[in-house]
């Protein structure tokens, strides 16, 4: 990769929307690109952290390319494709910006199922601006491809997958709250991503599996867990989930389950949503409908359940927890808006182990 990290998010019409995920996730969490600035016309002038969380965190939503420059002072290193669409493709108006970026001598950072060195307008752009482009979704070759092999057997510390009722509902979020809030107890976690999002935002460990032909998917989740393991010595392993068991369309959580082995797993779960976010022909899952799928599937267990406050005001959110945790009888929290100790209560609840981990004690 070439050097410097300033970025520029490109996130037209669909920041804090399901398909502006990855550019939700770069302004919450990034440890590779130091973000700039978020562009959408739409909520120009106000700071991406307070219009998503409510808590400002310094980086501005901006009109246009050209303002965004204008504010970074210069010409930044990236400009990340943060949109995430169903079908993966660009529109001509999206096209249209990201060349401009390129003309301008910007890496492109591009997480979509298009791959823009194979574009050959992009192509002959990249070369003239001598410029990279990155498609973060584009596998290896298949004869380093992993089949599974049984090695996740010799991983010996637990395992959990923060899996959901549908996509865009916060999984990877969850997970990177909770790999930090464990880290910060003291207990040593690492997370296994297995989107594009977690691998644009630094993650050591991670593929995206959604680009893989299915008859690897398993093996390459166990692949990457191996290698988290072997090379962090982990308390334990949080994987990130993609869309739902119950999905219609997005399955990977199977392929993540049958992978990862996970002895516990965690349901995020969006009450106020009531139709799948790209699938509006589709009713939401009952959270108690997917625990049971979960655990019929897999031999694991749900050992708690996080909630997207998405159209819930904060009296329906309490009712939302209380009813779940009357139901299922498993602890349930808001990872963004509740302390993040619950969430480790949680895994400490299923894994009182943990506790006694090196770095737990001496803290």
């Amino acid at each position: 990769m070439p050097a410097g990290s300033t970025a520029i998010v490109y996130c037209e019409a669909q920041f804090g929307e399901q398909d502006g995920k990855t550019a939700n996730g770069l302004v919450r969490h990034s440890e590779k690109y130091e973000i700039l600035s978020v562009i959408d016309s739409r909520h120009a002038g106000v700071d991406s952290g307070s219009f998503l969380d409510g808590s400002a965190n310094g980086i501005p939503i901006l009109a246009s390319l050209r303002e965004a420059i204008s504010h970074a002072g210069r010409i930044p290193d990236y400009l990340i494709c943060g949109v995430a669409p169903a079908d993966g493709l660009l529109s001509d108006a999206q096209r249209i910006v990201l060349l401009d970026g390129i003309a301008r001598g910007m890496h492109i950072i591009n997480g979509l199922h298009e791959f823009l060195n194979d574009d050959p307008e992009f192509a002959a752009a990249a070369v003239l601006a001598s410029v990279t482009i990155t498609d973060v979704r584009r596998p290896k070759e298949k004869k380093d491809l992993h089949l599974f092999s049984g090695r996740v057997f010799d991983v010996t510390c637990p395992r959990i997958a923060v899996l959901g009722t549908d996509g865009a509902i916060g999984k990877r979020t969850t997970a990177t709250l909770l790999v930090t809030a464990l880290n910060d107890r003291g207990i040593r976690a690492v997370m296994v991503g297995t989107g594009q999002t977690t691998i644009i935002q630094g993650g050591r460990y991670g593929v995206a599996l959604d680009a893989l032909v299915p008859q690897f998917c398993s093996g390459e989740v166990e692949n990457q867990i191996v290698a988290a393991f072997e090379g962090e010595d982990p308390d334990i392993i949080i994987v990130e989930g993609q869309g739902a068991l119950s999905h219609p369309a997005y399955l990977t959580s199977a392929h993540i389950l049958r992978g990862s082995r996970p002895e516990g797993v965690i349901v995020q779960h969006a009450p106020g949503r009531r139709v799948l976010g790209d699938f509006p022909m589709m009713p939401m899952p009952t959270v108690s409908a997917e625990v049971a799928l979960i655990e019929a599937f897999a031999d694991t267990r749900v050992i708690g359940v996080t909630v997207n406050h998405e159209n819930l005001t904060g009296a329906q959110l309490a009712a939302a927890i209380d009813e779940i945790e009357l139901e299922l009888a498993v602890p349930t929290t808001d990872p963004l808006t509740r302390p993040a100790d619950e969430l480790v209560e949680m895994v400490l609840q299923a894994f009182p182990a943990l506790t006694a981990a090196p770095a737990f004690r001496a803290a």
